[in-house]
């Protein structure tokens, strides 16, 4: 299948509960769509950084798929009370989940 000359480099870092979602989206697009597992950060979650090959003039497009199936969710997190006389984890709410997106311009491509 032969795309349009990529001229951007989109780099999608996603929840692993929404790839699935997010690249059946893009793929409706017909853009070239890599998919790589990855690990977070804060919370060490599993995600999925999708990098994402964009021809001129699709990048509005692409974002609005991606803001359509990556959802923030709210998830509780047990942590301990400092000064308690037991140690009971006390649940915090946290916000995790949407994507984070860098879009590069690409100065070469070649595929072979």
């Amino acid at each position: 299948m032969e795309h349009a000359p990529i001229r951007f480099l989109m780099t999608a870092i996603v929840q692993e509960q929404d790839v699935d979602v997010a690249e059946r989206a893009l793929g409706a697009l017909n853009v070239p769509i890599i998919h790589l597992a990855s690990t977070g950060g804060f919370l060490g979650r599993r995600n999925a950084t999708l990098l994402v090959g964009l021809p001129e003039g699709v990048e509005k497009e692409v974002l609005a798929a991606l803001m359509k199936s990556c959802r923030q969710r709210v998830e509780y997190l047990a942590i301990p009370l400092e000064g308690a006389t037991l140690p009971l984890p006390t649940p915090v709410p946290v916000t995790v989940g949407g994507a984070t997106v860098f879009t590069l311009p690409v100065e070469r491509f070649e595929e072979f």
